[in-house]
């Protein structure tokens, strides 16, 4: 029997995945439903099995299955081999390598757990100090701190939290990586609490994520029932407990301190630092927070080594980084590759351009409070470093593409219109500096004293960066000001 493979990804279903998964059932095939190889631009992507390789064919329709299975590598969709397809090929898959190839539940792949359930703490933390590992989150603060922190702090109980709540505008590798591989994520936070002297985990997950929350719920009673989570982790007596929280929607419960608050039980406010929650964190108790994607690297670092990992990127920005490509581009996706490529690289090699075909303005990486760069700076790496030579960062590894039809005045307004909406309103200038900034940039777009309100924007955003409480009043400015400085025309019509 013919097996073909259609992704349950959140992307391929919105694109009609169930459809061409229901025709192809119909049509006698034997159907597995996938996670996604995160090419966007081509779900939904059936794949066919054929003499140990697979054919790939992109944006399927219900009505092409029967032709596909019939003409194969003549049909006008097919891609090629799916090993062979060049927005694949030139990729660099540590952490997304299983994503897509199986059923995300299926637990018949090699684990690195038995060998680190053997490790001692010391040796586990010593392997992601060698790797390099930054936080994938945003920050990217240095993995091993905040492992050695937890590790050293003195608690009866100590946790292992991840953050799942990805709210940036364009991302969505987090998702991809839970719908197509949630064991990865289930192995890195146990391996993560073995090193921290952990024995409780949660995942927080954002509630706009239900068929994520479907898939890692039903790969966390997997792991169970196989004996990879609980009291006594394949016969080793040491324990790890994890479990799935649904968060209620706030983009502030991002930011760590409010998700702890959240988790808690508690309005989603952020904390005043210090203590770090690796010292003081859920419940008082020593708490490790990282993003998916960085307890995702964890279980490849333990694999092949912390020097495999260092040896690629460039200086500190080690590793690979999944991008993730969207906005107004031809092939938007997700691009894992070792820290150094450049944007243009990404934009137009991978992305190939814009979708409308007109020129590209800008691009904006880093989230909605990320900066605005011109095409000037496209030549530039993608490391932590050089990114932020320019007064922007790297975040979560989004980039929003817009053509020559954008309006930045309009832009940094809904900046400051994000912020009042988001804000967890328990600093002033964060609650307080959003309003008045975006009626501020109201009366710039509508040409009203304009040189004036922009001298008042520069002193308002420098209050916000400098006073505020977390990065949600901090970063507003980024966008707002590197609008301005970059497109001034469009403040000053």
């Amino acid at each position: 029997m013919t097996t073909v493979f259609v992704p349950l990804d959140t992307a391929a279903v919105a694109a009609g995945g169930d459809a061409v998964a229901a025709a192809a059932s119909q049509a006698g095939l034997e159907v597995v439903r996938n996670g996604s190889r995160g090419l966007c631009w081509a779900e939904p992507m059936l794949e066919i099995e054929e003499d140990g390789a697979r054919l790939a064919f992109a944006n399927v329709a219900a009505g092409d299955v029967a032709a596909i299975v019939d003409q194969r590598e003549g049909h006008p969709k097919c891609l090629g081999k799916v090993d062979e397809v060049e927005y694949l090929d030139r990729q660099t898959r540590a952490v997304f390598d299983r994503a897509g190839i199986r059923n995300p539940l299926d637990l018949s792949r090699t684990t690195i757990l038995q060998e680190c359930l053997d490790r001692d703490p010391e040796s586990l933390i010593a392997e992601i100090e060698t790797s390099g590992l930054r936080g994938r989150g945003g920050a990217g603060f240095p993995a091993h701190i905040k492992w050695r922190t937890v590790f050293d702090t003195p608690g009866e109980q100590k946790y292992i939290v991840c953050n799942a709540d990805e709210g940036d505008s364009g991302t969505f590798a987090d998702r991809l990586l839970m719908e197509g591989d949630p064991h990865r994520l289930i192995e890195g936070m146990t391996i993560a609490g073995i090193a921290a002297g952990a024995t409780r985990g949660y995942v927080y997950l954002r509630s706009e994520y239900p068929l994520a929350a479907e898939v890692l719920q039903s790969a966390l009673d997997n792991a169970y029932d196989d004996g990879l989570l609980g009291e006594d982790i394949l016969g080793s007596g040491k324990a790890f407990d994890l479990e799935l929280f649904i968060g209620a929607g706030a983009y502030i419960c991002g930011e760590e301190t409010s998700l702890l608050e959240s988790l808690e039980g508690k309005r989603g406010e952020i904390r005043v630092k210090p203590p770090v929650p690796a010292i003081s964190g859920l419940f008082g108790a020593p708490t490790l927070v990282h993003n998916v994607i960085s307890f995702a690297a964890v279980p490849a670092i333990m694999k092949h080594g912390g020097a495999w990992y260092a040896d690629m990127g460039v200086g500190r920005s080690t590793g690979t980084m999944a991008f993730q490509l969207a906005g107004n581009v031809q092939r938007g996706g997700l691009i894992e590759v070792p820290f150094g490529i450049t944007i243009d690289e990404i934009v137009n090699g991978f992305g190939g351009g814009t979708r409308s075909g007109r020129p590209i303005r800008t691009v904006q990486i880093g989230g909605p409070l990320g900066a605005y760069l011109s095409p000037a700076e496209f030549d530039t790496p993608l490391t932590y470093e050089a990114i932020a030579e320019l007064g922007a960062g790297i975040g979560h590894g989004g980039i929003v593409v817009f053509d020559d039809t954008v309006d930045l005045a309009r832009q940094a307004h809904y900046a400051f219109e994000f912020c009042e909406v988001e804000s967890c309103g328990k600093c002033t200038p964060c609650r307080l500096g959003s309003v008045r900034g975006k009626e501020t940039i109201a009366g710039i777009i509508e040409g009203r004293d304009v040189e004036q309100k922009l001298t008042i924007i520069e002193d308002l955003c420098e209050v916000m960066e400098t006073a505020s409480l977390c990065q949600m009043g901090g970063m507003t400015p980024i966008p707002v000001m590197s609008a301005i400085k970059r497109f001034p025309e469009d403040f000053r019509r």
